[in-house]
């Protein structure tokens, strides 16, 4: 579950410069490893079960299904799941299982948790599907363990940090991405990381690798900031954030976009939050609609079904999101998973 800060930072014009210069990205330069939907579509789909609430409130089928899954779990059950809902899967992976801390980000590139990624990556290679994998989102809030900061803006020791963070995320791109053993060992030693712990070659799933922080830090502080986690253009296929009608600044949202220029933008969870907003609702799928490189967003209903995101406590805001996505824009199902 995901909080909003109630203020968004703006990214000056100087600052964009800095970032097109730094990070090398040019208008219309995208991954090839994003598995976009079709030219003139935008994803639609769903976090939490069942699956059929939310398609009975927005009388739509889910192209993406996203599973909240914690280290080491289970997998045969995530991609059961998906191939049951027959949609393209995404995968928020956390560190926690409950209360308890599974591994930190120094243990992940350090090669701790290589055998679950390995296996992660046979399981996306042997479904045949796209499988988005939303690596440690929200980064940059203390709430989550592989945060760098807590909540009084103290900084957590030296297997949380921020370069930490980003060595793990380069580990696990690695590893999800697949290929040859020797050259993937190659990169490792190149960033200062150990060597795969396996024997074998990796297969080469297809996997898309979504960034996902909160636009502005919770602790706000300079070394928390979002960019303070960015691992470098190569590693990140999506850019996104997270978006609820509690805390609705387009501003700051068309702010963060901005900064990104080149990239596609997905919101890994939007929701509904203590208001019946329909205008909400319309706002943001026009904001989606005129933001040419947003495609993809995921309605977070929640793991309960009393839970304050489920789009059944807001009929009003229901009904506008039905009428909306009844467009072709948003279709009901990815290419791969099209009824025949």
């Amino acid at each position: 579950m995901s909080n909003l800060p109630r203020r968004w930072p703006l990214v000056t014009p100087l600052v964009c410069a800095f970032l097109l210069l730094s990070w090398g990205w040019s208008a219309g330069q995208a991954s090839a490893r994003a598995y976009l939907p079709p030219a003139g579509e935008v994803f639609q789909g769903v976090a939490g079960q069942p699956i059929s609430a939310y398609q009975q409130a927005v009388g739509k089928h889910p192209a993406v299904y996203q599973v909240f899954a914690a280290w080491g779990e289970y997998l045969p059950g995530i991609f059961a799941d998906a191939a049951a809902a027959r949609a393209r899967l995404m995968i928020h992976i956390t560190t926690a299982s409950g209360t308890r801390e599974m591994i930190t980000p120094e243990g992940i590139a350090d090669g701790e948790g290589d055998a679950w990624l390995i296996a992660l990556n046979h399981a996306m290679y042997a479904s045949g599907h796209v499988t988005y994998i939303r690596l440690m989102a929200e980064m940059d809030a203390y709430w989550n363990p592989y945060s760098a900061f807590n909540a009084d803006g103290s900084p957590r020791n030296a297997s949380h940090s921020t370069v930490a963070f980003k060595q793990a995320w380069k580990r696990v791109t690695l590893i999800l991405r697949g290929g040859r053993l020797a050259r993937i060992d190659r990169q490792l030693a190149r960033l200062g990381m150990p060597s795969l712990r396996t024997r074998g070659d990796l297969t080469r799933p297809k996997a898309a690798m979504l960034w996902v922080p909160q636009v502005a830090g919770a602790p706000e502080v300079a070394a928390n900031s979002p960019w303070a986690y960015w691992p470098g253009r190569r590693w990140v296929d999506w850019v996104g954030t997270d978006f609820y009608g509690k805390f609705p600044n387009f501003s700051g949202l068309s702010s963060f976009y901005d900064a990104f220029p080149g990239q596609p933008f997905t919101f890994g969870e939007w929701a509904l939050w203590g208001a019946d907003d329909p205008g909400f609702v319309d706002q943001l799928l026009g904001w989606v609609r005129s933001h040419p490189r947003a495609r993809m967003l995921i309605y977070n209903q929640g793991v309960k079904s009393d839970g304050p995101f489920r789009i059944s406590r807001y009929p009003n805001a229901a009904r506008a999101l039905r009428l909306l996505l009844a467009s072709p824009v948003f279709p009901a199902y990815a290419p791969d998973w099209a009824p025949a």
